[in-house]
């Protein structure tokens, strides 16, 4: 108890002569001349991010957005929007960060600067048990006859075009959509983030389905912001100490450990 006190006093701290020498113009300066930090978020991507039933941001993203705005003193408002819409979100400043399990790759880091890794993930492969015979042959997902399913402009789009060309790639706008898409067989699998696959698997094993054992890639979770070395600095001492401390662990094992949470889902 006394370890935690101290480390919110730390952090309580470290914020206050953050905020207090902001540079005006910068992006942190209009954070908090809004009292508001916009986050960008698809709400779509479960244990990282979620809605529930009454329209709620959960998951492990959620949480830390929401601890970052109380260490800045201001509020936390999440801006739900398609996975391939929150780039171009933040480069046009209609979020101040994105906080959405995205991967950060060399080619996103050329466009807007990531604090982390906070989630290291990595790709994985969620299809019905019927299906397993067939992709576990010779060339796998690389055949023409297989349909799959995966998130427009995100890095699972990146992995099939370069290790299963042959196979007929379906874009889609949210995970729900390629789950539904896989609930009717009009695709034969499903590649995404790795959690979100073993997750799904486990909710929804009424309908057969069935993730793989292990992940494909290795992909570095991140926080995406524009260049303002005052907020990033910020951000990286944070992040820091959330992991230091224990909180980053402890937030982890809620999400991805206990499932009570499932049941606040539509």
């Amino acid at each position: 108890m006394k370890k935690a006190v101290f480390v919110a006093a730390l952090v309580g701290a470290l914020a206050l002569i953050f905020v207090t020498t902001a540079p005006a113009g910068t992006v942190f300066d209009r954070i908090l001349k809004k009292g508001e930090l916009v986050v960008g978020i698809t709400g779509t991507q479960p244990p990282l991010n979620a809605t529930t039933k009454e329209g709620q941001i959960i998951g492990l993203d959620a949480d830390i957005a929401k601890l970052i705005a109380k260490n800045m003193g201001v509020k936390v408002r999440f801006a739900t929007l398609k996975f391939a819409a929150l780039l171009p979100a933040l480069q046009a400043g209609k979020v101040d960060m994105i906080l959405s399990g995205m991967t950060m790759t060399p080619e996103r880091n050329l466009k807007v600067a990531f604090i982390g890794p906070y989630y290291i993930s990595g790709k994985g492969i969620l299809t019905k048990a019927k299906n397993i015979a067939a992709l576990q042959a010779a060339d796998g997902l690389n055949d023409p006859q297989f349909k799959v399913a995966v998130l427009k402009a995100s890095t699972s789009q990146e992995f099939v075009e370069k290790t299963a060309p042959q196979a007929k790639l379906v874009l889609t706008q949210s995970y729900d959509e390629a789950l539904d898409l896989l609930f009717q067989d009009k695709v034969d699998a499903l590649i995404a983030d790795y959690p979100f696959c073993a997750f799904s698997a486990f909710r929804h094993a009424d309908k057969e389905l069935t993730a793989g054992q292990s992940r494909l890639t290795f992909e570095p979770l991140g926080i995406a912001v524009q260049e303002d070395p005052l907020l990033m600095n910020w951000l990286q001492n944070f992040m820091k100490m959330l992991d230091g401390s224990g909180q980053l662990g402890k937030l982890n094992e809620r999400w991805f450990k206990d499932a009570s949470w499932v049941k606040e889902l539509p």
